[in-house]
């Protein structure tokens, strides 16, 4: 399975934010989109990622506050990103080892989407299920053996 066949069945939908908006910002558009994830885009290219392990991040350094920090502040600007043809296992080893729950899909330089690890996740068990109906459609209609060897008596 391939991060295209993902984007496909999650939709297209994308949420971003410039670097010098106020991080409050961020954090409401977060909160009202019950998302975890902004892409950070900046004169149409990604410049970062937002997620709320930067903004937890920096409540912990200033005792709860973000005061009037800027995205740009807190975002993560090296972000690990895939393309559309990556292989969701490479996706899986890669959002492992870095730890990373979000992560931005490039075509070249344009922005094609966000998977997260829940889409990773979920892509997974998806697959795995429809293996095991196929494995037990097969096995339910397994031919009788009609060469079977008599039983000794």
């Amino acid at each position: 399975m391939k991060v295209s066949d993902i984007l496909r069945l999650k939709g297209n939908t994308l949420y971003t934010i410039a670097p010098d908006e106020p991080l409050a910002r961020a954090v409401e558009t977060m909160a009202d989109k019950d998302i975890g994830s902004l892409v950070v885009m900046e004169f149409g290219d990604l410049v970062g990622m937002l997620t709320f392990r930067e903004i937890n991040q920096v409540l912990a350094r200033d005792g709860g506050s973000i005061g009037t920090r800027l995205v740009r502040s807190a975002m993560d600007d090296a972000p690990i990103t895939c393309t559309l043809q990556t292989d969701m296992d490479e996706v899986r080893r890669m959002m492992l080892g870095c730890h990373a729950r979000y992560m931005p899909v490039m075509d070249q330089r344009m922005l094609m989407g966000v998977v997260s690890f829940y889409d990773v996740a979920k892509a997974v068990v998806d697959s795995q299920n429809f293996e095991n109906k196929l494995l037990k459609a097969y096995i339910r209609d397994w031919p009788e053996d009609d060469h079977a060897a008599p039983e000794a008596s």
